[in-house]
């Protein structure tokens, strides 16, 4: 069967530098930083006391006050950037079948600070006081309920629940859902909402986060020297993808063209990465063997780029393995150096950055880099973005648990 080719046709975005597409990428290429002292919570009693928040957001500006009180944050997240995507397409909806049209969201927790939240209430008041909107509130499939909920989407309809590869997971099985056929139209991405007591807790007591708390503008800064562990973020970053023939026939303007979706798993450790990159380069390589291309013909590479200590050498020696001498020539960048670690959100977010890197020729820089590793040795394109023919490009996302999940995207013709 003949493989059907898909495109993305419309972006959405809320992030740490900003709440909607142009917003998050004039953020990118200013290098701005979202990185900041938490507000929602008293951080006294922590070790690492900062992250990227979404800014200036107000809930009630796209919400009833009815359905805030309904919706949990990351939720609120994914319909937004979902909204965003859709109404970017220029898509129609009362003229689609919208049996053909699905949505697949990747949420690495959900709900964890409803889930805090409600505990306490079983403590202090008892079973009987529980919300009973809680399991529906909380669980991380509700993200892309809501969103076809929202917009009558019928068509196919899952959650993928992989860590921090959650999102680009999501892009890539959405991507395949068209490919094969089985869907016209795609709402994908990630989103989470994970800035809370308990989550904070145990990111810090791990030692997975920064501690840089005399410079939260500084703090996340992957392939530096002196990076200590990852900001976390929160937002989403949702793409709408449609079949070329369907997008061509009503007119579409087209970012560009998902081409491959490759993942492996490293089967080595709950958290750490196995230390010779190799799950994270057969991720790469399956991604490129599926879009058929040659790895020479891949300009950039938007990295998964923790700011962890092991995290950015191995994806360095994973990227080294995967293009060999070509990997001197590439051009790698991390957005988390700017909105943080959106954890099950930062595929979709950086699946939008990437496909408007393909589109302007314009890549985002990786601040912060200011001590060059020597371990980390390739061009990360330090502090300033650059202007540069992009034709190709692949997006990389490792997750907890050894999940490696990469797509890749090449310009439209």
């Amino acid at each position: 069967m003949e493989k059907k080719r898909v495109v993305i046709t419309g972006l959405g975005a809320i992030t740490p530098i900003g709440n909607n597409v142009k917003a998050y990428w004039d953020g990118l290429l200013a290098g701005k930083s979202g990185g900041g002292l938490i507000t929602f919570f008293d951080t006294s009693a922590y070790s690492s006391r900062i992250a990227a928040e979404v800014k200036n957001y107000n809930p009630e500006d796209y919400f009833d006050k009815k359905e805030v009180k309904r919706i949990e944050r990351f939720c609120q997240f994914a319909l937004i950037a979902a909204r965003e995507a859709i109404a970017d397409s220029g898509i129609n909806l009362e003229q689609e079948d919208l049996n053909n049209i699905g949505v697949q969201i990747g949420v690495g927790i959900g709900s964890i600070g409803l889930t805090e939240e409600q505990n306490q209430v079983l403590v202090t008041k008892g079973p009987s006081r529980v919300s009973p909107l809680l399991i529906p509130k909380m669980i991380p499939n509700m993200a892309s309920g809501m969103v076809a909920i929202d917009k009558g989407l019928k068509g196919p309809n899952s959650c993928t629940v992989t860590a921090c590869a959650s999102g680009t997971n999501a892009i890539g099985d959405a991507f395949k859902i068209i490919q094969r056929g089985d869907a016209l139209c795609m709402v994908t991405g990630g989103a989470e909402a994970t800035i809370t007591p308990l989550s904070l807790a145990g990111f810090d007591n791990m030692r997975a986060i920064t501690r840089r708390n005399d410079a939260p503008d500084k703090a996340s800064r992957p392939f530096d020297k002196d990076r200590d562990g990852f900001l976390m973020g929160e937002g989403s970053g949702m793409l709408f993808l449609e079949e070329l023939e369907h997008a061509k026939a009503r007119g579409a303007r087209i970012y560009c063209e998902i081409i491959g979706y490759g993942m492996s798993c490293d089967a080595y450790h709950i958290t750490a990465p196995d230390p010779d990159g190799s799950g994270g380069a057969r991720s790469m390589q399956n991604a490129i063997k599926d879009s058929g291309l040659p790895p020479t013909a891949f300009d950039y590479v938007n990295a998964h780029g923790t700011s962890t200590p092991l995290n950015d050498k191995t994806e360095t020696d994973a990227i080294k393995k995967v293009f060999g001498e070509h990997a001197r020539k590439l051009a790698i960048s991390s957005n988390k150096s700017m909105i943080g670690h959106l954890l099950g959100g930062a595929g979709g977010a950086e699946a939008v950055a990437t496909a408007l890197t393909i589109m302007n020729d314009i890549i985002p820089p990786t601040i912060n880099h200011e001590n060059p590793d020597p371990e980390c040795d390739l061009d990360y394109v330090p502090n300033a973005a650059r202007r540069a023919v992009v034709n190709a490009a692949i997006s990389n996302s490792l997750g907890f648990g050894g999940h490696n999940a990469v797509i890749a995207l090449k310009k439209y013709a």
